[in-house]
């Protein structure tokens, strides 16, 4: 039996797939414990996938197989990164040429498709390592012709290689000591695993959460022994070098044996014109060197690996000790600046969104996930962000409450409200009157003729002022649209002015819209910092 899947279902699953293993690669990452981490395993992977999505969305409608195919492998090669990213863009090139000839997903292409896979990833590794990546690819070609040999129809055969695949990650301790040493599973055999069930989800229509097998790995992970494995000293090698080579006259075999000595974890990977090396080393300029004698070298990444160990581990023990809070909190904002204040405030983690990015309902519940608190508060900064906040809270595994929040000045307000000692109910009154009395106000330009609150004209290009949903201010630079909505919102009567800059207003012209609204405001306190949010050069509120 076959399944009439189209090229486009597939392509979709391939970018439902790679949005999957994004969402869960720090998952992934918390499970490398090894001491010599070469990037994070999650990242790394998710990058991959990324650049093949990418690639795949440059095809024109209607594109044929054959370019599909070469999308994929060309997007992988290009965006590999680290060990684990190459490894995974070897594994695609395989399952593609694998599929070549088939017109239809069955147990015999999802067979011929992974033996190619485990055949191309095997060869690019010259020393393979059991409990690893390759262990869980070569478990997954066993399960496909396992499939087909009891002729499976193609779902079934799908659904047998993703529960075969997590079973394998689940042996991978017993394989590999260093695992079992520190109570975790192998990272990229985890990423792989992830990486079809998201796929086969996708293209099968399952409905409901991903499988989800290793949670004990999640809850062991940050419970091992870290500390102890922070074995740099002595470790031979400190860079990885991973970089892209055009060449014609280069020969993988020889490329392979010089790598060998210069240090190890080597690969060559991809054809003339196009390859893609990585090694550790220790001597990155005679790595680079060999290659520009034989072509053209690009996207060079040389990591220096004893640094992200040691940042990594630090990172990973403030993780262990980190003090269970009663009470953390989860804010939306746009800009370095304005996430820095928040967090100096109390926030606990701030997510990237706003006007023009409002995160889903996943985002917050995301966020939240990552706070070490028993409740947390959601500070949405935008009317449009609140339902996704209350619609988090309903669904939260914790117990969780939304401060309507409609910008961000409000939330520094509402931050000023928090009572540690207080019950998550009384704080989300507390910290929702704290913002009550501020008015926010927004700078902006016009992409399209329009009319003000009162019913004047604005042409495209005209600077905009906001104050409660409606435009009151309109000019031709930001200063004089400020100097006007300040005026509308009768800031005579306040007595603190936040003034955040945007990304694109520069320091001096800052500086001299704080030195006009001082002359005007004698008695208006500013308050001025660098929010560096995109699209609106000044955001302010007063109270």
């Amino acid at each position: 039996m076959s399944s009439t899947y189209t090229s486009n279902d597939l392509v979709n699953a391939i970018a439902a797939a790679s949005k999957n293993l994004s969402a869960r690669k720090d998952e992934v990452n918390r499970l490398n414990v090894f001491p010599v981490p070469d990037g994070d395993t999650g990242t790394n992977m998710s990058l991959t996938l990324e650049s093949v999505v990418a690639s795949l969305a440059k095809l024109p409608i209607g594109a044929s197989a054959a370019e599909i195919r070469k999308a994929i492998t060309t997007g992988a090669l290009m965006g590999a990164r680290g060990n684990s990213g190459v490894i995974t863009s070897q594994i695609l090139r395989g399952l593609c040429e694998g599929s070549n000839g088939f017109d239809a997903v069955s147990a015999e292409s999802i067979e011929s498709a992974l033996a190619k896979a485990q055949d191309v990833a095997f060869h690019a590794v010259r020393k393979p390592v059991e409990g690893t990546i390759l262990t869980v690819l070569k478990d997954s070609a066993a399960a496909a012709k396992y499939a087909r040999k009891k002729k499976m129809s193609a779902d079934e055969a799908l659904s047998h290689v993703v529960e075969q695949a997590y079973a394998s990650v689940q042996r991978t301790p017993e394989l590999l000591p260093v695992l079992k040493e520190n109570g975790v599973v192998d990272s990229g055999g985890y990423g792989l695993a992830i990486l079809i069930d998201g796929f086969v989800a996708a293209l099968t229509g399952k409905e409901g959460p991903l499988v989800d097998e290793l949670a004990f790995a999640r809850d062991a992970a940050p419970k091992v022994e870290i500390e102890q494995i922070n074995d740099w000293e002595g470790s031979e090698f400190t860079y990885c070098n991973e970089f892209l080579v055009d060449s014609d006259v280069l020969d993988k075999a020889e490329a392979l044996d010089f790598l060998a000595t210069m240090g190890d974890c080597e690969l060559c990977v991809g054809e003339a014109p196009k390859f893609k090396v990585h090694v550790h080393s220790n001597t990155p300029d005679k790595v680079l060197a060999y290659f520009l004698e034989r072509g053209q070298i690009s996207e060079v990444f040389i990591h220096n690996m004893k640094l992200q160990s040691e940042e990594r581990t630090e990172k990973l023990e403030a993780e262990q000790h980190a003090e269970r809070k009663p009470l953390g909190f989860v804010a939306v904002a746009a800009g370095k600046g304005n996430a820095k204040i928040l967090e100096s405030l109390g926030v606990d983690v701030v997510v990237s969104g706003g006007q023009t990015m409002n995160p889903s309902t996943k985002d917050l519940l995301d966020a939240a996930a990552k706070v070490n608190a028993d409740a947390v508060i959601f500070l949405p900064n935008n009317k449009n962000i609140i339902m996704a906040a209350q619609s988090a809270c309903e669904l939260s595994d914790i117990p969780a409450g939304v401060v309507p929040t409609k910008s961000v000045p409000q939330a520094f307000a509402a931050m000023f409200g928090v009572d540690g000692e207080a019950s998550l109910e009384d704080n989300v009154e507390a910290m929702t009157e704290a913002f009550a009395d501020v008015k926010t106000g927004e700078v902006t330009t016009a992409i399209k003729d329009s009319k003000d609150a009162e019913g004047n004209a604005i042409a495209d290009g005209d600077v905009i002022g906001i104050a409660d949903g409606a435009i009151h201010a309109v000019g031709h630079s930001v200063s004089d649209v400020v100097m006007g909505l300040l005026e509308h919102m009768e800031a005579d009567d306040c007595d603190t002015c936040t003034l955040l800059a945007g990304e694109d207003l520069s320091d001096e012209d800052f500086q001299a819209l704080q030195e006009r609204i001082e002359q005007v405001y004698e008695d208006l306190e500013i308050d001025a910092h660098r929010g560096d949010q995109p699209l609106y050069p000044i955001v302010f509120s007063v109270e």
